[in-house]
């Protein structure tokens, strides 16, 4: 069975102006930038650094995406919960159709993961033929002996 090689990436990379949305910024003037380390290969996956300066704005999120914070802070308040200061080591889920208010103080760098939700039916449709393909191998496991032998 072929198999696809790793690809390390690193977080120092150079990153390239990418400028929120100018109705979403509340205060000041953040100034973002970010670079693509990975894709994955049906585009619906992707993990990216970002930073940005200080400024206070709005983010719609109309995908899923998970926060790695590598540098300095930013308070993230949704309008359900209190706000909380993520920090360096931290971790945040922000699923699609979350509406986020952002406050940088000064400034923050994070890894997004991001991943495009599919339908319901499709992701369905993704379990079930994973189901079957792992049961079929495993049966054909048993029936080489290779299991038995294990």
């Amino acid at each position: 069975m072929p198999t696809t090689p790793i690809i390390p990436s690193v977080t120092t990379v150079e990153l390239k102006p990418a400028p929120i949305e100018a109705s979403w910024i509340r205060e000041g003037r953040p100034a973002a930038r970010n670079a693509t380390l990975s894709r994955s290969a049906d585009g619906q996956a992707s993990t990216l650094v970002w930073d940005c300066t200080a400024g206070t704005f709005d983010w719609f999120y109309d995908i899923d995406e998970t926060i790695y914070f590598l540098e300095g802070s930013a308070t993230i308040s949704d309008g359900h919960a209190p706000a909380k200061t993520y920090r360096a080591g931290d971790v945040l889920f922000l699923p699609q159709g979350a509406v986020c208010h952002w406050h940088v103080e000064s400034y923050v760098r994070k890894v997004a993961f991001c991943r495009r939700v599919q339908p319901k039916a499709v992701t369905l449709a993704v379990r079930v033929l994973g189901r079957l393909k792992r049961t079929l191998s495993r049966k054909q496991a048993r029936n080489s002996g290779f299991l038995e032998a294990a």
